[in-house]
């Protein structure tokens, strides 16, 4: 039987897919690979690249930690943040990596550098996810405007 996957966050049910072959998600100590028949399982997430394959198609989201159940054959993501790599706004995400790379250059300054090193991880991580969507054919986000 193939795999069912609900990807919810608090704001919003990011993605609902069935019939999927493999879910691999993003473990606190590494990636977890989910195939059907799976052992029942929670666990917390991390941040990193959640990944659903149905044949040669496959789905990617970035991931900002969570949790993750698997329960027969229905794999459910209970994320802090998620975002579909097509929803991913490439340009933001560069001028954020931009940002927080400049402010971790910058030791003069008055920063938090946990929190640089944060920002900088997330906006790496939805650069990786956006481009390598934009690589098998898809199309970036378009750019938000103040309407949104």
């Amino acid at each position: 039987m193939p795999l069912r996957l609900d990807v919810v966050s608090a704001e919003r049910t990011v993605l609902s897919e069935e019939g999927l072959d493999i879910v691999v998600a993003p473990g606190i100590q590494g990636q977890l690979g989910i195939l059907p028949s799976h052992a029942p399982l929670m666990t917390m997430l991390g941040l990193g690249e959640l990944q659903a394959r149905r044949g040669a198609n496959e789905l990617t989201l970035a991931i900002h930690g969570g949790f993750l159940e698997v329960r027969d054959d229905v794999v459910t993501v209970l994320a802090d943040i998620a975002e579909q790599a097509e929803e991913i706004d490439i340009d933001r995400a560069q001028a954020a990596r931009d940002r927080a790379a400049a402010a971790l250059a910058d030791r003069s300054a008055d920063i938090n550098l946990a929190s640089a090193q944060a920002e900088l991880r997330r906006a790496l991580l939805r650069l990786r996810v956006a481009e390598r969507h934009v690589r098998r054919g898809g199309r970036g986000a378009r750019p938000r405007t103040s309407s949104d």
